[in-house]
């Protein structure tokens, strides 16, 4: 996958608007970008073959359960944590999942339809599960945002003036 450093200035705005809307069309796009339909084509086949496009979603806004799952292993190896992650990513309910550094090996994220949904998938993706120490979950109560959208662009790293300034010295 390119670094951000590889794309230009219309591959961000294409994928901005994209995460924005992946619905509008290639006239659209380019109306926007200020290309031709075919230019849109070409630089979107050309970011899906590089991976930094890999799918189409459709956002479904339903009220839900969220929980956030702290979860630590009983058991550190490569196929201790390769277990669990297979056993976690197994679960449709299991939206997010992160191996994270701090107390905890991995945050989880499960979206479920009520509590009794959430205790039946708790049990089965966490409680049942081989090699957990423990867990801790922490239930969403106001999402105040929610969403896919990733920055493309690194922010310019801000330059002061002694940053630029060479200082010599000379000892006497």
């Amino acid at each position: 996958m390119p670094a951000a450093d590889d794309l230009d200035d219309l591959d961000h705005q294409l994928l901005a608007l994209l995460q924005d809307d992946c619905d509008r069309t290639l006239r659209d796009l380019g109306d926007l970008v200020g290309l031709s339909p075919s230019a849109v084509q070409r630089r979107l086949e050309r970011l899906k073959s590089a991976g930094v496009l890999t799918r189409r979603v459709a956002v479904v806004d339903v009220p839900v359960l969220r929980a956030i799952c702290l979860v630590s292993l009983d058991q550190e190896s490569t196929a201790a944590h390769r277990r669990f992650r297979e056993s976690v990513l197994a679960a449709p309910e299991v939206q997010q999942c992160y191996n994270v550094s701090g107390d905890h090996d991995y945050v989880v994220v499960l979206t479920t339809t009520g509590m009794e949904h959430h205790v039946a998938v708790a049990d089965r993706v966490l409680k049942d599960a081989p090699n957990i120490r423990r867990y801790s979950t922490m239930f969403v109560l106001d999402p105040l945002r929610t969403g896919s959208a990733v920055p493309t662009r690194r922010e310019p790293r801000p330059t002061s003036r002694t940053e630029h300034r060479t200082e010599h010295c000379t000892e006497s």
